[in-house]
């Protein structure tokens, strides 16, 4: 099995486990996938690439962008990269993807309603949305400092807020990770939230 550091896996955040170890995004061989918004040392729109996947990444950092297409041509991968903001998906038709990933690029101020009803457009009947964030729990604290420094949901849309608009947005969510770095097994909260969610409808 891959380790947690590997950069040809599908990476879910620093020092955590990744893909080959949860299978949430699972075997991207002939699938068409979108990255919403660069991420990895390798992006993981280039390491699904490398696994066989027809791979898009679409990010709003010009910087990002380039930096995805120089992995990708270092890794002698193809990638089709696009420069906008995450929900700016009209360049792609309905029901085409089978896969749509975003580690770590939802925040506070991100209109998740409406990001999520665009990858619902895109994703086919049955197709996964696999999202990586901050957890809300260990938002409110400071690193390792078991004292909690801010309101729970004041930095980061809760576990509440996510379920609520994904349900809106007809998906159901089969699978829910809660991770805690691997070198912190008693971490005073998990990292990083991890969630599958299957589009319902056409």
């Amino acid at each position: 099995m891959r380790t947690v550091t590997d950069p040809r896996a599908v990476t879910f955040g620093s020092a955590v486990s990744n893909d080959d170890e949860l299978r949430v995004c699972g075997d991207v061989r002939g699938k068409r996938v979108i990255e919403l918004g660069t991420f990895g040392t390798v992006p993981n729109s280039v390491t699904m690439a490398m696994r066989g996947a027809r791979s898009i990444t679409i990010d709003p950092d010009p910087d990002e962008i380039a930096r995805a297409r120089q992995a990708a041509a270092r890794e002698g991968a193809v990638v089709e990269c696009h420069r906008g903001e995450l929900a700016d998906l009209g360049f792609l038709m309905s029901t085409t993807l089978d896969l749509a990933l975003c580690v770590h690029r939802i925040g506070a101020d991100t209109d998740i309603a409406r990001l999520f009803r665009q990858v619902h457009r895109v994703l086919r009947p049955e197709a996964g949305f696999v999202l990586a964030v901050t957890h809300p729990m260990s938002a409110v604290f400071d690193g390792g400092d078991p004292i909690a420094r801010r309101q729970y949901g004041s930095t980061t849309p809760t576990i509440g807020e996510y379920t609520m608009a994904l349900q809106r947005a007809n998906f159901t969510i089969d699978v829910v990770h809660e991770l805690v770095p691997v070198n912190q097994p008693r971490a005073v909260a998990p990292t990083v939230l991890v969630v599958r969610a299957r589009k319902l409808g056409s």
